[in-house]
């Protein structure tokens, strides 16, 4: 699978000791997506994290669900344990978000990585120049479900227009 396209949604600058510095969405073979991955300045320098979801755990007393964080359940308001969730990662710390999506082996990563972090480097070099517009945010024009799209986006992306009958 080769990455087609890489879109980039810079951050807004007001606060230097942010470390998220953009979102971005992969595409695979012009046929496979994967959003909101982070580009982020670490203390060893940039790096690309996988779309993640936080981890949930269910109340003893309703089953209602919270974050692992919580300290009370959403629901009932029944005081939970303090440590659920028991899973550490590499570095000891308790995991509080799962990948959604994420490489398998090193060379994948890199080669994610890799134009991830050339792309986002590029987009902010655009960005400088005036009249700079990001193209993440048409991103969702793409999945645009065929009936609601306009008779010229129909031909252009292929599908058949004019009556069914």
């Amino acid at each position: 699978m080769k990455i087609t396209e890489v879109r980039i949604k810079l951050m807004e600058s007001g606060n230097d000791n942010e470390k998220l510095q953009a979102f971005c969405s992969i595409t695979f073979d012009n046929a496979f997506v994967i959003r909101d991955l982070k580009i982020i300045e670490g203390t060893r320098g940039w790096f690309v994290a996988m779309p993640s979801r936080k981890l949930m755990d269910r109340c003893p007393k309703c089953s209602g669900k919270n974050q692992l964080r919580a300290r009370f359940c959403n629901q009932c308001g029944c005081k939970l344990a303090e440590f659920r969730g028991m899973g550490r990662d590499s570095n000891g710390k308790q995991k509080m978000h799962a990948d959604i999506a994420h490489p398998i082996n090193p060379e994948c990563r890199e080669n994610i990585q890799q134009s991830v972090l050339s792309s986002f480097h590029a987009e902010v070099e655009k960005s400088k120049l005036p009249g700079y517009v990001c193209n993440y945010e048409d991103i969702d024009h793409d999945f645009e479900p065929a009936s609601y799209a306009d008779e010229k986006t129909r031909e252009t992306r292929g599908y058949q227009t004019g009556d069914p009958t």
